[in-house]
């Protein structure tokens, strides 16, 4: 008969059925452990039930797991902001100095080009940077920071570590303006360096180009030839390097030969120049070159000796 609702009767009650019932369940109970702890018999029966219950505890941990990943997420997208921001700053900040770090090493070498002209050319050369420079098609000009306070006056050539630029056409008290080579109303004495012809090399308005006209047909001058500067003129002393042939033709008339040259200094490059000073020849006779020998007497003795009287015998 089964139980109602209300019947509160404990499940082990006074007597000696209920104590034996107890003992039953204990025994069982004991052999269980035995068996289980002896012979793995229910590891089997609690992998299953673990395998039922496991999904509960997930469905209980799934809130919690679920903020705490939102939170690392939220928490990690602003450590990878500022991180991103902060390797952006330092690349950039690293990009600059590699930068200046080159424009220097550029510098220094330019410099060092330039020493090695100031050695080589065996003339007194002044060194001066560029202010300004003007490459207009009807007017090639530079401004240097340097002007008749610091020696500059008109005419001096000025060359780069490659070759001539041109020459100084106006000074100020602390500044100097040059016309380059290649403005269209300068004029260069030039020759040809593999053949020694003489001839004028023009400027053309263009930083990359020279016109060589009126060269006789019979001359012997081609593509790659070198023109250096003659000498003719004094304005440029021989021998300094001024362009390079790259095209020879002949002009509208038939009756001359026409030349293109490049110019061997760096026009739009360069930012240090050096000012050619010829060295002044000294003034007057060379110093007399003493002959040797005994030196000669003082005059004071010299007139003594003559004076004296020899005395009678």
């Amino acid at each position: 008969m089964a139980l109602a609702r209300t019947d509160t009767s404990p499940l082990f009650g006074s007597g000696a059925t209920s104590t034996l019932r107890l003992i039953v369940y204990l025994s069982a109970c004991v052999a269980l452990m035995v068996a289980d702890h002896r012979g793995q018999y229910l590891a089997q029966l609690r992998q299953y039930l673990h395998l039922m219950i496991e999904p509960v505890y997930h469905a209980a941990a799934l809130p919690a797991d679920a903020a705490r990943a939102v939170r690392k997420a939220v928490a990690d997208r602003s450590a990878l902001t500022e991180e991103n921001q902060r390797l952006r700053e330092a690349l950039l900040l690293t990009q600059a100095r590699l930068n200046r770090l080159d424009s220097v090493a550029e510098q220094n070498t330019r410099l060092k080009e330039l020493l090695e002209v100031q050695h080589s050319v065996g003339m007194g050369v002044q060194l001066a940077k560029l202010v300004d420079i003007v490459l207009d098609p009807y007017r090639q000009r530079i401004m240097l920071d340097v002007g008749a306070n610091q020696g500059v006056v008109l005419g001096q050539a000025v060359l780069d570590a490659y070759g001539v630029m041109g020459q100084i056409s106006e000074v100020l008290p602390n500044t100097a303006t040059a016309i380059l080579i290649t403005d269209p109303t300068h004029a260069i004495p030039v020759t040809v360096d593999r053949t020694g012809l003489r001839t004028v090399a023009y400027g053309s308005g263009s930083s990359d180009r020279l016109d060589i006209p009126n060269i006789p047909l019979s001359a012997d001058i081609k593509p790659g030839d070198k023109l250096v500067t003659s000498g003719l003129g004094g304005r440029f002393p021989a021998g300094f390097p001024v362009a390079e042939i790259t095209s020879v033709g002949t002009d509208s008339s038939g009756m001359f030969a026409a030349a293109v040259a490049r110019p061997s200094a760096a026009l739009e490059r360069s930012g240090e120049v050096l000012l050619l000073r010829p060295l002044t020849d000294p003034v007057g006779p060379p110093a007399l070159v003493d002959p040797g020998g005994p030196p000669a007497p003082p005059p004071e003795e010299a007139t003594v000796t003559a004076d004296a009287k020899v005395p009678p015998p």
